[in-house]
Order: C-alpha cells, then sequence, then structure tokens
C-alpha cells in the first residue's frame, strides 16, 4: 500500500488499509490489481480522475489535425481553368494539407473513363515536388478521384533538384571549354 504522503506503507490489511484512508479522509484506490499482493493507494479519487481527464485533454490538443481540401474538375475542363486549381492544390500542400481531386462524370463522359484518369495522372505528375499520391485513382459511382498527401520533404526535394540541375550546368560548361 501507497500512503497519502506518497510514502511506501508496505503491505497492510484490508480493514486497516481502509482505516488509514478514512482518517487521512481520502479514498483507498486499487492502482495494480494483477500484482501479487495488489497495490492500493490513498489519494483523492475525484481529483485524480479530473487530472487524468486534463492529461487526455492536453494531448488531444497537441495532435496536428490533417486538413483534406477538394478539387472538383469535369472531363471537359480545360488546361487553363485546371491550372488555377492546381495552383490552389499546389498551396494547400505546401501548408501541409491533404488534397483530393475528384473529376465528376455527366452522361455519356461516363463512356470514357480514360480521359479522367489521364487528368489525374498529369495533377499529380505537377504536384509531384510537393505530394505524394496516397490514394490511386478509383472510380466511385459517378466520380474518379485521387488523394494527395503532402510529401515528408516537399521543399528540400525542390532545392535538392535546383542544385543538381546547377551542377549538371556547371559540369557541362567545364567540359565545353575543354
Amino acid at each position: 500500500m501507497i500512503g497519502p504522503n506518497g510514502d511506501n506503507v508496505g503491505v497492510v490489511p484490508t480493514k486497516k488499509a481502509l482505516e488509514i484512508a478514512r482518517d487521512a479522509e481520502l479514498d483507498l484506490v486499487e492502482v495494480s490489481p494483477n500484482a501479487n499482493p495488489p497495490v492500493c493507494r490513498v489519494m483523492d479519487f475525484g481529483k485524480f480522475i479530473y487530472e487524468r481527464a486534463k492529461k487526455e485533454r492536453e494531448a488531444r490538443k497537441a495532435q496536428t489535425k490533417i486538413e483534406m481540401k477538394e478539387i472538383r474538375l469535369r472531363p471537359k475542363t480545360n488546361a487553363h481553368h485546371r491550372s488555377f486549381k492546381v495552383r490552389d492544390a499546389r498551396r494547400w500542400l505546401e501548408n501541409g494539407m491533404k488534397v483530393k481531386v475528384t473529376i465528376r462524370f455527366r452522361g455519356r463522359e461516363m463512356d470514357y473513363p480514360e480521359i479522367a484518369l489521364e487528368d489525374l495522372k498529369e495533377i499529380a505528375l505537377e504536384l509531384s515536388d510537393v505530394s505524394a499520391v496516397e490514394q490511386a485513382p478509383q472510380m466511385e459511382g459517378r466520380t474518379m478521384l485521387v488523394v494527395l498527401a503532402p510529401a515528408k520533404g516537399g521543399t528540400k526535394k525542390k532545392e535538392n533538384a535546383e542544385k543538381s540541375t546547377e551542377q549538371d550546368q556547371a559540369k557541362a560548361s567545364t567540359t565545353a571549354e575543354k
């Protein structure tokens, strides 16, 4: 048994433990029932429950919530309008949000899902420097969708790509001079 001050009292009969808790005007709480002998603690149970709930609330606040944004297109959406949507998606991905790109079919457009598949692959390719495909293109009823998640090191990849192109250009210029 652990006493009201946190000190180890030792193995105590149940009646004596209840008496100690009553004298301290606290509760006798079984902390580890599976231990041999079971471990009990003298504490204010209401305060214990409150502090545990408070810790759980703090842990929930500390969790990062990933927001999902959506871009809706049609198979007939032209490249100019699609570029606006892709620019928004790039900004969202750089801010750490996931992006769901959906292409909605109407009427006979359902007969040509390969057009939408090609569009989704092009969008995923355009955003490949800042994202990774989390869910591959798939049909869900009258829509085809792909989910893009922010890349782990999206800005680092871009910087490394720029550095490697600069190094390649430097090597090419030195070999051209020779």
